[in-house]
């Protein structure tokens, strides 16, 4: 902390101290911000997953006839894995072993999200009395599994939750887009549009983004829920959102992907695909988009150039783990998770999933595992020598 005692300087020198110490101050908490910043925003963080074109081979599985399409939430320490029903269990995320087993009922409606403290749930539920379904979010204690708070909904959360330090984030298939209390469940700010939303938002620094089923994208204040922008395409936005430099880049269902300048308030470009597009991913050489032609296509992210494209043996509708040596698919209809490189999109390794798969669930990264949902298993690949 900077102190300066003004009461024992000069009176000509007071003025002069003051403005010193302000902009050194001001200095100080801009770094701080940045920093916090750069840690928030997932594009920007280092790659610190498995080199996926070397061997990986099943360090662990979980089987059951249970799985569902909802990708499950990790760290270092659990795996978080929403089963049909309402089930969630927690697996140690070193050997996959039960932790504990929490039976929420209903049907997850999201795909979970956790922080240090908690894990969050959203699902949906029909009563007795009436034939809609109702959602509820609740937040579970990592630890125990036990319920820590709940909010009932007029509709389900769909598609995803996503979360900053404070608040969780979701859309509902009613059209309403929710901020809420991470510590309490406290709705913050709610807004309600006529259009249902079923995708993957996305929070990078004080903006929150969603696409709905109408296909619109806006960017909101993730403090107070004004909308910031929005932009419409002609086809529903259902997949993840990349954010990098004042740059929003993402798919839609009218087979483009799409470059959209916030400072301008303008699509930079756009660049079409053979059909629908589900997810794309920042890495470092270009934007990686995933499209239900079976292709997977990296794009400059200057101009949407097509750097290389690559067919896949299946339909991929889930968004790839990426690191810096390649990006791993999970294409419907095989029997194995595929691994392209970057520089040239030509296959680098194959994963053997050991059934065929049909599962929307993506896969995802924590420290030297990735985990892949099947429809029977939950499988950990590592190294042979991180066993």
């Amino acid at each position: 902390m900077i102190k300066t005692n003004f009461s024992t300087s000069p009176a000509f020198l007071r003025p002069f101290l003051a403005r010193l110490t302000y902009c050194l101050l001001a200095a100080v908490l801009a770094h701080s911000s940045a920093a916090i910043e750069k840690a928030k925003d997932p594009s920007l963080k280092k790659e610190d997953g498995p080199a996926l074109s070397q061997p990986l081979t099943v360090a662990w599985r979980y089987n059951t006839d249970r799985t569902t399409d909802l990708t499950p939430a990790a760290d270092t320490e659990s795996v978080f894995f929403p089963l049909s029903s309402g089930v969630l269990l927690a697996l140690n995320t070193t050997d996959g072993k039960l932790q504990w087993k929490a039976e929420i009922g209903g049907d997850f409606s999201a795909a979970l999200v956790a922080d240090e403290r908690s894990v969050y749930a959203a699902t949906g539920y029909t009563t007795r009395e009436e034939k809609n379904v109702h959602g509820t979010l609740r937040a579970l204690s990592k630890s125990t599994g036990l319920t820590l708070w709940m909010r009932t909904l007029p509709a389900p959360i769909s598609g995803s939750l996503v979360a900053d330090s404070v608040a969780l984030f979701g859309g509902s298939i009613d059209g309403h887009v929710y901020s809420v209390n991470k510590l309490t469940g406290q709705v913050l700010w709610s807004n309600q549009y006529a259009e249902e939303f079923s995708g993957h938002p996305e929070v990078v620094g004080n903006r929150v983004y969603f696409g709905s089923n109408a296909g619109t994208i806006r960017a909101l204040d993730a403090r107070t829920g004004q909308v910031l922008w929005e932009y419409k395409t002609r086809g529903p936005i259902q997949g993840a959102i990349a954010v990098k430099d004042n740059m929003a880049y993402f798919g839609s269902g009218d087979g483009n992907v799409y470059a959209f300048d916030e400072i301008r308030s303008k699509v930079r470009w756009q660049r079409r695909t053979g059909a629908a597009v589900q997810a794309v991913a920042l890495v470092e050489n270009g934007v990686l988009a995933s499209s239900l032609d079976n292709f997977a296509y990296l794009l400059s992210l200057n101009k949407g150039s097509l750097i290389w494209r690559q067919q896949l043996p299946g339909r991929i509708s889930s968004r790839p783990v990426t690191a810096a040596d390649g990006a791993l698919f999970t294409p419907f209809s095989t029997d194995a998770a595929i691994v392209l490189n970057l520089r040239d999109g030509k296959p680098a390794n194959t994963l053997s999933l050991g059934e065929e798969n049909s599962s929307a669930a993506d896969p995802i990264s924590i420290g030297h595992l990735v985990l892949i949902t099947t429809p029977h298993a939950l499988l950990a690949f590592a190294a042979p020598s991180s066993k």
